[in-house]
């Protein structure tokens, strides 16, 4: 039996564990937008103003709209809008919010870079994650190439597979990256010594996608055997295995807290793991067709998943719906990727780049990437993108065999460059 000193020490570990979990997911919920705010701030008398500011930020009784969050009966954490003197819970209420919501105004992307060197369709691109100098490329060619970020200027071919190369992931805790490809094995490569030091070895087909976890020493593969392995990084081993998905899996991301593994796959569904008691936690079943990619926000505790004509986003780690995007007539997306700034990157099979406000699902900019002389129109497809760490230059790999960097016009304002008209009233606004 635990003495008395003993359970007061153990609740309180747990409430420092809880706060510190309350505050790791929902530290973003506690304010309002941005431009919600401004507007909010704008109709303020100047004493209102001031003494707001000397109490601190959303608790001035003036304020028309406060976010606050509480705990309900059952000590889960809410999230309540009070507007004067009444409480607004209600689906219309959130209805009417996202209606009176403006998305902000992102400036239009355009071509800055164009980089030839694989002699096959580019499939995944990674940006190094700790200095942002350098990005890697996976081709059909079976080859990893290693380029400079700022110049574009080839540094390193890694070559030792002999299939297509599918996806890479780098390590932020360790000098290694990881790639997967079609020829079952997943490769463990040497930044340092700029060779393969470790073969991972049993998947029975090809390897899709694979993921570093961001605190433990697991890679995580999957692939075409609709299995999810856990591999220790130095013995090589497979920890465990995640069985569920019905159809192969296209692509896994990891987290450093629950779900710590998010995946998605060909039978339309995505899945949320739980590693510790190996079994699948959620079921996202809202897709109809395949879902070919998802991604994570790098600020907030979310994540944006899309299969042909359909792009929503999720709350972590409940998985409930957040968003549903403007991508009725997208066709099939190959590719996603958010940056910073809210905007939401998504490539699609037919060469078409749109982009995205992430808070309202606004598209407001949507263009057709030019193939390469000497390449067939039909060659005119996206497979991957990412953005790299600043989320000022977006990367993509298409299928004429080129990469292109692309940034953002320094010379546009939202008068000479307003983007597509914003309807709140469409049926994809929907929630």
């Amino acid at each position: 039996m635990a003495t008395h000193d003993e359970r007061s020490y153990l609740d309180e570990a747990d409430e420092v564990y809880v706060r510190a979990r309350w505050r790791n997911q929902f530290s973003n919920m506690a304010k309002l937008p941005l431009h919600l705010q401004a507007k909010i701030d704008s109709r303020k008398s100047v004493l209102e103003r001031y003494g707001e500011g000397s109490r601190g930020h959303g608790e001035s009784s003036g304020s028309r709209a406060v976010v606050k969050l509480e705990k309900d009966s059952g000590n889960k954490l809410i999230r309540q809008v009070y507007s004067g003197d009444r409480v607004e819970n209600s689906v219309l209420g959130r209805q009417e919010r996202l209606i009176v919501q403006k998305p902000s105004w992102h400036a239009p992307w355009t071509v800055t870079r164009v980089i030839n060197g694989h002699v096959g369709w580019v499939r995944c691109v990674e940006v190094e994650p700790v200095d942002n100098e350098w990005f890697a490329t996976g081709s059909d060619d079976t080859t990893v190439k290693i380029w400079d970020l700022a110049s574009g200027k080839l540094k390193l071919t890694l070559s030792g597979h002999v299939m297509a190369v599918r996806d890479l992931a780098i390590s932020e805790r360790h000098p290694y990256m990881f790639s997967a490809s079609e020829d079952k094995t997943v490769k463990c490569w040497d930044l340092e010594k700029n060779m393969a030091i470790r073969n991972y070895h049993g998947h029975l087909s090809g390897v899709h996608t694979v993921a570093v976890h961001p605190t433990l020493d697991l890679v995580v593969s999957a692939g075409r055997d609709s299995v999810i392995k856990l591999w220790d990084i130095r013995t090589r081993l497979p920890v465990m295995n995640l069985v569920g998905h019905k159809g192969p899996i296209n692509k896994i991301r990891c987290l450093p807290v629950d779900p710590q593994v998010v995946s998605c796959a060909t039978d339309a569904t995505v899945r949320t793991w739980d590693i510790t008691a190996a079994k699948c936690v959620k079921i996202l079943t809202h897709h109809k067709r395949s879902v070919r990619d998802l991604a994570l926000h790098p600020s907030e505790f979310s994540m944006v998943s899309a299969c042909t004509d359909d792009i929503r986003s999720w709350k972590l780690p409940e998985g409930l719906l957040l968003t549903n995007f403007e991508s009725t007539n997208t066709g099939i997306i190959n590719t996603l990727s958010v940056n910073h700034d809210d905007v939401l990157f998504a490539g699609g099979d037919d060469g078409t780049l749109s982009f995205y406000d992430y808070k309202s699902g606004h598209k407001y900019q949507s263009l057709r990437t030019k193939q390469v002389p000497g390449s067939l129109e039909s060659e005119r497809g996206i497979l991957c993108g990412s953005f790299d760490r600043t989320g000022l230059r977006l990367i993509t790999g298409e299928t004429d065999k080129s990469i292109k960097i692309w940034k953002q016009d320094p010379q546009a304002t939202p008068t000479t460059h307003p983007g597509l008209p914003w309807n709140p009233m469409l049926a994809s606004q929907r929630f």
